[in-house]
């Protein structure tokens, strides 16, 4: 199984830290980005708990060549006739595209996707905020451990609450 992302020329570092953020929580692989404005960024500003350290995180070209191996290609974008998130079945192995906060992914990847998804919502969302939003769905729709030893692993020192 894999799970990666793409993000088509992000604009800030502190959603792709979110996203890193993120990806360390819910088990991403690696993160590949392009264009430029992303590679000027000192810091991920939001992954506080450093998880740049442990997902690769690679600037490119273009996203088609980097298509993890047996990974189906999703598109999170609002496309007309695209899947609703609540209605699409994650495939076992994933990379998933997102656009930047201030366009679109282009008409060449939502050609090469197996599948387009959009999240219902009233407003368009956030970069980081859609991708957490897919990779919980992502989670949610699985077969992962529903115990306190997931909560234990998953709670920061502060938190030692019991019920």
């Amino acid at each position: 199984m894999t799970v990666s992302i793409g993000l088509c020329n992000p604009k800030s570092a502190s959603n792709v830290g979110s996203i890193l953020r993120a990806g360390g929580c819910f088990g991403i692989e690696s993160v590949f980005f392009t264009g430029e404005r992303f590679k000027h960024a000192k810091k991920y500003h939001s992954d506080t708990q450093d998880f740049q350290q442990g997902i690769p995180t690679h600037a490119v070209d273009d996203l088609l060549p980097v298509v993890p191996a047996g990974a189906k290609i999703i598109v999170i974008e609002l496309v007309e006739g695209a899947t609703p998130l609540p209605a699409f079945v994650h495939p076992e192995s994933a990379f998933y595209i997102f656009g930047p906060e201030d366009g679109s992914v282009s008409q060449t990847l939502v050609d090469a996707a197996d599948a387009v998804v959009y999240i219902p919502t009233f407003h368009n969302m956030n970069l980081a905020a859609t991708a957490n939003v897919v990779l919980y769905d992502r989670l949610s729709k699985s077969q992962y451990r529903h115990d306190d030893a997931l909560i234990r692993a998953s709670r920061d020192n502060n938190n030692n609450l019991q019920r």
